[in-house]
C-alpha cells in the first residue's frame, strides 16, 4: 500500500530575519568619498562626527561647502590593502589635505570591500 508521505515544512520569512539583523547593525565608522580633480582622483574617508561638524545637507554637498568656505579639508586617504588576517579591505594610508580648486567633483563611494576604521587619535 503506497501512502503519500507527510512532510512538515516550516517557512520563515527571510526578510524578517534579514531586517532584524540589519536593524541591529552598527553605523559605519567611516564614510568614503571619491574626490575627482583634473589630474587624478582619490578615495577619502570621514567619520560621522567630522561630517556632522560640516553642517546639514547631503554629505557630498557639506564637503564641497567646507572646501569653498575654508579653502581646505583634512581627511584620511583610503586604498585597497590587506587586513592582518589576509583578507582584502579598504584601509588608511595617511592623513591628507585637499585644497580648494576651481574644478573637481566629490561623490559618495560605496565600496564592495570592508572598510577599516581610521587610526585612533
Amino acid at each position: 500500500m503506497n501512502r503519500p508521505s507527510r512532510r512538515i515544512i516550516l517557512a520563515v520569512p527571510l526578510l524578517a530575519l534579514a531586517g532584524g539583523a540589519a536593524a541591529q547593525a552598527p553605523a559605519p565608522a567611516i564614510r568614503l568619498f571619491r574626490v575627482v580633480s583634473q589630474r587624478d582622483d582619490i578615495i577619502i574617508g570621514l567619520t560621522p562626527a567630522e561630517l556632522a561638524a560640516m553642517g546639514s545637507g547631503a554629505e557630498a554637498e557639506r564637503i564641497g561647502r567646507t572646501l569653498a568656505s575654508q579653502g581646505q579639508l583634512g581627511a584620511w586617504r583610503y586604498i585597497v590593502g590587506r587586513a592582518p588576517d589576509g583578507s582584502t579591505r579598504y584601509a588608511t594610508t595617511a592623513r591628507v589635505s585637499i585644497l580648494r580648486q576651481e574644478t573637481y567633483r566629490i561623490e559618495p563611494y560605496s565600496p564592495a570591500l570592508p572598510v577599516a576604521p581610521p587610526p585612533a587619535g
